[in-house]
């Protein structure tokens, strides 16, 4: 049987109804202002009591710009996650884990360095990882975050 299936039977009832009512009951959405996130429909994060993941970030400027500068890449990413973290209360001293994909193993070097220039004392668990594509062409990484508020 499906774990999934096991776990609804094992609880008496429709698991994915039980996920749907609890949803949302403690938690706080920021929004980034990603044209994504209407037409995917997600949020740049979520925090669920003192949980906060946050999306995928691409290095997107304001005005729909992207650098084509891998460490400028990077650094961008980290400032829209930052962002999000900060808007739903949280420091980047309480992030426990992040994840970067890169297009490119040569831009790992730059990935690395924005990485430490934020994280290189919070010392987080971390993955990087090399991907086949991203959602727009211009973009050389995307970067997320998950963290523990106290």
């Amino acid at each position: 049987m499906h774990p999934v299936g096991l776990a609804a039977r094992h609880t008496g009832g429709d698991l994915w109804q039980q996920v749907q009512q609890n949803a949302g009951m403690d938690r706080q959405y920021a929004r980034s202002g990603s044209a994504f996130e209407d037409s995917i429909g997600f949020s740049r994060a979520v925090r669920d009591g003192r949980t906060v993941a946050v999306s995928g970030t691409a290095p997107v400027w304001p005005d729909g710009r992207v650098d084509p500068d891998p460490l400028t890449q990077a650094r961008r990413c980290w400032q829209i996650a930052l962002a999000a973290l900060a808007e739903l209360g949280g420091r980047p001293e309480q992030v426990i884990r992040t994840r970067q994909y890169l297009l490119d193993p040569a831009h790992a070097d730059a990935a690395g360095q924005a990485h430490r220039e934020v994280f290189g004392d919070v010392r987080p668990a971390s993955t990087m990882l090399i991907v086949a594509g991203l959602l727009d062409p211009r973009w050389h990484l995307e970067f997320e975050l998950d963290a523990v508020l106290s």
